[in-house]
């Protein structure tokens, strides 16, 4: 009985959660924008930035990263890691364990989610200026791969190492 009753909470939990990120994204911080204009500059500067340290003459013009002055990859709302930050909390709030662990992890995870999107936007740069006609395809397929994989393996890391134990519905 208890067995089921944990597993339940844990699905009323992740309902709960999709709902309220719902409400507050789509009502609220969408329509306003700021948060996302903000995140998109910001990924965009630093990915810019850590191209030009590279070695890249790489630049950033508000949401725009360009390499040797050529537009090649642009920062959008999708893009920003919000969503996935939001994403990658739920599931961890909604699973299993204990505050402590909640309050170290999230924020690593949202840290580790972050410089990943910069390393995708780095790629995606390169990609764009030597392989323009792949970058279609790299953004859309390979990246979202390699972005959800990770996000994936990161909760699969929570689970086994910092979570209690969700119990089966046997």
């Amino acid at each position: 009985m208890e067995n089921s009753r944990e597993t339940i909470k844990f699905l009323l939990t992740a309902l709960g959660l999709y709902i309220l990120w719902y409400l507050l994204y789509d009502l609220w911080i969408l329509p306003d924008g700021r948060l996302d204009k903000w995140l998109c500059q910001n990924v965009a500067f630093v990915g810019a930035q850590a191209l030009h340290l590279l070695g890249f003459n790489g630049a950033v013009n508000d949401v725009t990263v360009f390499i040797n002055q050529s537009p090649v990859v642009r920062v959008g709302n999708p893009c920003n890691g919000l969503i996935l930050f939001a994403l990658f909390t739920g599931f961890i709030i909604a699973y299993p364990g204990s505050w402590k662990n909640k309050l170290f992890y999230i924020p690593l995870g949202i840290a580790a989610i972050y410089i990943l999107n910069i390393i995708r936007v780095i790629c995606l740069a390169l990609n764009g200026f030597y392989s323009y006609e792949t970058l279609d395809f790299n953004h859309k397929y390979t990246f979202t791969f390699i972005v959800y994989a990770f996000i994936f393996g990161f909760w699969m890391l929570w689970v086994k190492r910092y979570a209690k134990p969700l119990p089966n519905l046997d």
